[in-house]
């Protein structure tokens, strides 16, 4: 039997990552830039559309890469409406959601779009999405935010987070199904998760201010100051936006996002660095503390991922407040392409039943 052909599809805010694997060993890969220049004629996202797969189809054509033997192309989830975990083949449906952006406008919508496009013109081929960021399987308490005028959502690394909680299960000889995890995502954005029996039934709102400070977001922020703020007519809405996303967090305290930049000023004697670094680690630890009460204490392990888990620094400031807790294994990095992958062949193989948009 010749080896399925998977395409897999990763559109991000400035750069398109593309991927072919034959079954599960990927054959070819590559990130491609996209500047400002090029992206400035374009008013929103969904008009990128044709500019990124024409871009696509150009750099598998001069890698060698015969499209006609691509059997599925798996695109990254865009925000789409709030869903079960699971791989979603493309139908009408999500094509208008996508193209309509209902939430917010991400480059993560293409990633659907792109994929049902270019597996339409190959005889034969199937367009997916697997575990986009608004994965919702929250309990109805966690629902709450506290007046009625107000929800929390859920809206985070679903697809890291599912995929590491699932590669943990395997290594133990365990379904992901039967196991109790807690799992930080610690990125440019931090999302802890509470994964009860293979679903996570809470996790802090990574997208837009929820949970701890991190890289380059505040985290959730003191309320009454926040409400002054906004009505001190000295900031406008796009400034206070981006106090909370993009120039929150460690850039705001110290003017980089790179914890590998930051664990050098600590080594070198920088106190306030050190200081800051900690909180950070500090407020994880609660986010943490929060989803073991959640899991009413039976948890199985805490697993530790994302870029930031590269950082020995910040991980050992982190478990130090967390061992009691249960075990902890680290899982540095995020391998969003072999996810996605794995996602697709685990439905062709039939360990999952592919879900239906509506």
């Amino acid at each position: 039997m010749n080896p399925l052909e998977i395409l897999v599809l990763n559109p991000g805010s400035t750069s398109t990552k593309i991927a072919v694997f034959q079954n599960n060993r990927p054959v070819f890969q590559k990130s491609i830039k996209h500047s400002q220049e090029e992206l400035k004629p374009f008013k929103r996202v969904t008009d990128q559309y044709e500019f990124r797969k024409e871009i696509i189809l150009k750099e598998l054509i001069e890698a060698g890469i015969d499209i006609a033997k691509i059997s599925i192309v798996v695109g990254r989830g865009g925000l789409v409406k709030p869903i079960e975990s699971g791989v979603y083949e493309v139908n009408q449906a999500m094509i208008d959601d996508l193209m309509s952006n209902m939430t917010v406008e991400h480059a993560s919508n293409l990633g659907g779009l792109i994929a049902h496009d270019l597996a339409s013109k190959i005889p034969g081929a199937r367009a997916f999405i697997a575990d986009p960021i608004v994965v919702d399987e929250f309990s109805e308490l966690a629902r709450f935010a506290g007046h009625p005028n107000f929800r929390r959502d859920s809206i985070f690394h679903a697809l890291n987070q599912k995929a590491v909680a699932r590669t943990y299960a395997n290594s133990i000889g365990r379904k992901y199904s039967d196991l109790n995890l807690i799992v930080a995502h610690l990125g440019g954005g931090i999302s802890v998760g509470a994964h009860e029996k293979g679903r996570v039934v809470d996790v802090n709102q990574a997208l837009d201010g929820e949970g701890p400070f991190s890289p380059e977001r505040s985290g959730t922020l003191p309320v009454g100051q926040l409400i002054t703020m906004c009505f001190s007519n000295k900031y406008t809405e796009d400034e206070i936006r981006k106090m909370v996303v993009g120039q929150g967090g460690l850039v705001a305290y110290l003017g980089t996002s790179a914890a590998n930049v930051i664990e050098e000023r600590i080594q070198q004697g920088d106190n306030y660095a050190k200081l800051v670094y900690e909180a950070m680690a500090y407020q994880v630890a609660k986010e943490i503390g929060v989803c073991s009460v959640v899991l009413k204490g039976q948890v199985d392990a805490i697993l530790i991922t994302g870029g930031i888990a590269f950082n020995e620094l910040f991980v050992q400031l982190l478990t130090y407040r967390i061992a009691w807790i249960s075990q902890i294994r680290v899982f540095p990095g995020e391998d969003e392409m072999r996810a996605l992958a794995l996602n697709v062949l685990m439905v062709i193989n039939g360990e999952l039943e592919p879900k239906i948009y509506k």
